[in-house]
């Protein structure tokens, strides 16, 4: 079950586990100012988090972020279903009208068949190569 969360600390310790304990990502590369305002979708099996995705909103275009699946559950569409739980959220949203993403390097193709299309020149965040990636709602 994926959701729309107000209590966002259970993102948060997906996000740690995934992020900055796996991946090696400094915490505050990835703790910051903008959980407060951003809309947490929060993933769930059989009542555990197991996936999690951010959402802020930039004019016309929502940018999704933060996009996480705990390795247990990588390979099931997890994942896929955060990124099309997100665009619905988008959708809903009036006057947004594109989604943007920062994807790593190694997830271009993934975000690639849901429809994403890379744009600009890749990018270090965090010490990751990343590309941005846009697809219109």
């Amino acid at each position: 079950m994926i959701s729309v969360v107000k209590d966002y600390a259970p993102c948060i310790a997906l996000r740690r586990q995934v992020f900055i304990d796996e991946q090696g990502i400094a915490e505050a590369d990835e703790i910051d100012d903008l959980d407060p305002v951003g809309v947490h979708l929060l993933a769930t099996v059989e009542r555990q988090p197991v996936g999690t995705a951010r959402i802020l909103m930039d004019g016309t275009t929502g940018k999704i972020g933060r996009i996480c699946v705990v390795p247990e559950q990588r390979g099931t569409g997890l994942g896929a279903a955060l990124v099309n739980a997100s665009m619905d959220y988008l959708r809903e949203q009036p006057g947004v009208t594109h989604a943007k993403l920062g994807a790593q390097g190694h997830a271009i193709g993934f975000y690639a068949r849901l429809g994403f299309v890379a744009t600009g020149p890749f990018y270090d965040d965090a010490g990751i190569p990343h590309q941005d990636m846009i697809r219109e709602l």
